[in-house]
């Protein structure tokens, strides 16, 4: 558990991003995307309510916590923002199955499954939870519609992004070269050791460049490149993609990490990842 450093605090405003504060809660946001009009977030451990071990920002994941603690943790969490937004919010299933959020009075909650969310529908941050794997999110200033989506090693195989950009120009009519992305903290190639069943499945779809072989048998996988590789395959412009510079393992004192608390104390809390259309004009 490192703390940040000064060069990581640069690399933040270089990367695109820059801290959102209020009282002990902080966030992570994407400067280019906010100038579009979308409001957007990738939320932080400190700051809540939840025993894990004490005061953390724990935004989901009923079983390793209570739903009054989560309740009170995501109130503190869109405190951050101004105006009302009423939160959607899904259970991940690691595949790639997408769910469009039609307006701000039928949202979803956490029983829907899926492992992304679009709207157009002003007053909705759409989202999605993680502790390792990679958040993503999605705008089309264009059409005003916009995608939260939750991409691990197994999502992002199922390509879960180029199928969430195919339903927005379904649904929307997003076209690629309109779209900016962000993607957020996540387990990270100096952390990420996956064992022969992932290596191989990489090495079928990816460049090596992707990984880095470990031991026998084992690599580190670099989720943030490969879903970065996937999005200009699609079309979305390189400079339209902004990459937080922070990996969810290094950093277990500012964000949740399934595989390093797992191991440890044997649960962990969860992330968020949100957006949704700014129209307060």
């Amino acid at each position: 558990m490192d703390t940040i450093t000064k060069s990581e605090l640069d690399e933040i405003e270089n990367s695109g991003f820059a801290w959102r504060e209020r009282g002990a809660v902080r966030a992570l946001v994407c400067t280019p995307l906010a100038k579009l009009g979308f409001t957007n977030a990738f939320s932080t451990r400190p700051g809540g309510v939840s025993p894990l071990p004490q005061d953390a920002l724990n935004l989901a994941g009923f079983v390793d916590d209570t739903a009054e603690n989560i309740a009170e943790n995501r109130r503190r969490f869109l405190a951050l923002f101004e105006g009302d937004w009423n939160l959607a919010t899904a259970w991940q299933v690691h595949e790639a199955s997408v769910v469009r959020v039609k307006n701000n009075h039928e949202y979803v909650n956490d029983g829907e499954r899926c492992d992304a969310l679009t709207t157009d529908a002003a007053g909705v941050l759409v989202s999605v939870k993680t502790a390792d794997c990679v958040p993503v999110l999605l705008a089309d200033a264009r059409t005003g519609a916009c995608a939260a989506v939750h991409a691990g090693w197994r999502g992002t195989l199922a390509e879960i992004l180029p199928r969430t950009l195919e339903q927005m120009n379904e649904d929307y009519g997003t076209r690629a070269a309109d779209v900016h992305a962000a993607i957020g903290p996540a387990a990270l190639a100096c952390c990420y050791e996956v064992g022969a069943e992932v290596v191989t499945a990489f090495q079928s779809r990816f460049n090596k460049t992707f990984f880095t072989e470990t031991r026998a048998g084992h690599a580190l996988i670099d989720l943030h490149r490969a879903n970065e590789a996937q999005l200009t395959a699609q079309g979305v412009a390189p400079e339209r993609i902004f990459r937080a510079p922070f990996c969810t393992m290094h950093h277990t004192d500012l964000f949740f990490s399934y595989r390093r608390e797992k191991q440890l104390h044997g649960r962990t809390g969860r992330l968020l990842a949100v957006i949704g259309r700014d129209d307060r004009g």
